[in-house]
């Protein structure tokens, strides 16, 4: 039997996906609510029984596309019946006005998609730039001891975390490729806000939005987390 171990991601990391979740579900956690969670199973039970909404059996991956839809067509005015789940958002957002059209469409929907980011070599570069900042501090500058190399190390620091902030902020490049990609993302990070009534949810979904967000969010892969799989 395969031993499912999710105790090694760090704790900060899985806080940012339960932050996530919270907007998502409309939802807060308080400070000691999660301590009894030891698995995955566990920790869906707890969110789908925290929700307090009137159930409904519907998909909302298929509303949230329904919904993105309509807003295309309405924003960018397209044709909707056009408009299939791989349709290409290059063929939808040009790269000379991009920013301006998907700014629109998430004013129609109520909420943002977050689905442009900076060229890879960019954000790379600024990573990079971070690292060996850090390392220069960690590393060299307690042995040197000389305020100039501390104010370089702390430079590049504030260097790399101010750009990455404003490359993501200004980033043109589309982090997804197709319409339905974009329904599954507002699944995920805006479950109720993609349902046509906000005021249900389907509580057999819940297991599944959220395998897809720590999947996603992590870096893991699905089979990994199985209800078993133990946080510590």
């Amino acid at each position: 039997m395969i031993d499912y171990e999710l105790k090694n991601i760090d704790i900060d990391d899985i806080s940012d996906v339960l932050v996530k979740v919270e907007k998502s579900f409309d939802i807060k956690f308080e400070n000691d609510e999660l301590e009894h969670i030891t698995t995955f199973g566990e920790l869906c039970d707890h969110i789908a029984n925290k929700i307090k909404l009137d159930l409904s059996y519907d998909c909302t991956t298929q509303q949230a596309f329904y919904k993105l839809r309509n807003a295309i067509s309405s924003t960018l005015k397209i044709d909707s019946n056009t408009i299939s789940t791989d349709f290409p958002l290059i063929d939808l957002f040009p790269r000379e006005n991009r920013r301006t059209m998907i700014a629109e469409l998430e004013r129609y929907l109520g909420f943002k998609l977050n689905i442009l980011r900076p060229p890879h070599w960019v954000s790379g570069m600024l990573s990079i730039l971070f690292l060996v900042s850090l390392l220069f501090l960690i590393l060299l500058v307690p042995f040197v001891g000389l305020r100039l190399y501390w104010r370089i190390g702390v430079l590049g620091l504030l260097i790399s975390i101010g750009g990455l902030k404003f490359s993501y902020k200004i980033g043109n490049e589309l982090d997804l490729q197709t319409v339905g990609q974009i329904a599954e993302k507002a699944t995920r990070e805006n479950y109720l806000k993609s349902r046509r009534n906000s005021k249900t949810f389907n509580k057999n979904e819940i297991e599944k939005v959220l395998t897809d967000l720590f999947s996603n969010d992590l870096g893991l892969d699905k089979s990994i987390l199985k209800r078993e799989a133990k946080f510590n």
